[in-house]
């Protein structure tokens, strides 16, 4: 795999927990703080869906090089989007929206960590992926109304996210919101002093890692089938095969047995 504007490594042996059972991509356009362009969205979804489907990669870091985690579009990109027709304008969303869809939908566990700065469209980044840690001097804007715009494509995963009453405020005032902040609306799960973060990404992996990677696959597609649907007769009949099929499955099988044998599973050996 060759990028441009990422750093996509596989395997890696950092530490000796993110083994080659873990993959990062890491944006790296720090002098424009990241932003992002057509190139980039391109390669983050390219890369996504060519990780997701690598059966031995059990989890994705998201990361960033320089000061700010992601500035959202950027400048000359946006620049070019000022003589954009209608169907050119919705073509390029659509290349946004499906890089958000690849992340969220990514089989694999994915874990951002936010070292700086996050904004507009690289606040919908974040929104997207399952785990969260950000440095305490991060923050966060969702900014699009400043110029005009609405943060449309990335709202689905925000609102997830952040919760309907939050994005609201957020949406409409463009306010600049703090990692503290991020965490108290649970768009950010944990905040670290910077010398923290790539040890509580550490742990979060290990913890990751020791789970079945077929339960781990099925638990977050659970979340994400459960969220938000009334609580009907079809939605427990769905819950109920989903736990029976859980039970039937080769890694449940033997993660009951190596439980009650007080021996480690075999995808830990």
């Amino acid at each position: 795999m060759t990028y441009q504007t990422l750093i996509v490594t596989h395997p890696t042996s950092d530490n000796g927990i993110c083994n080659h059972q873990v993959a990062t991509i890491t944006l790296n356009r720090p002098e424009v703080r990241n932003a992002f362009n057509q190139d980039t969205i391109a390669e983050i979804t390219r890369a996504f869906t060519e990780l997701g489907a690598i059966p031995e990669i059990r989890a994705i870091v998201l990361a960033a090089n320089g000061a700010s985690f992601c500035a959202g579009a950027d400048l000359n990109w946006m620049k070019s989007m000022a003589d954009y027709t209608p169907e050119e304008n919705r073509a390029d969303a659509g290349q946004l929206a499906a890089m958000l869809h690849a992340i969220y939908h990514c089989p694999k566990p994915v874990i951002a960590r936010v070292q700086g700065d996050c904004y507009a469209g690289g606040l919908g980044l974040v929104a997207a992926c399952d785990i969260v840690v950000a440095a305490e001097a991060a923050h966060f804007c969702l900014s699009e109304v400043r110029i005009g715009l609405i943060p449309a494509t990335i709202s689905p995963y925000v609102i997830k996210a952040m919760g309907e009453s939050a994005a609201r405020r957020y949406f409409i005032t463009a306010e600049r919101f703090s990692a503290a902040s991020a965490h108290r609306l649970g768009l950010v799960h944990e905040v670290v002093t910077p010398e923290a973060l790539d040890e509580t990404v550490s742990a979060l992996l290990k913890a990751v890692l020791s789970a079945s990677p077929s339960a781990v696959a099925d638990a977050k597609r659970l979340v994400r089938d459960v969220a938000g649907q009334p609580l009907s007769v079809e939605l427990i009949a769905a819950t109920v095969e989903g736990i029976a099929q859980s039970r039937a499955s080769e890694q449940g099988r033997e993660g009951v047995r190596a439980f009650l044998e007080k021996r480690k599973p075999s995808w830990l050996q």
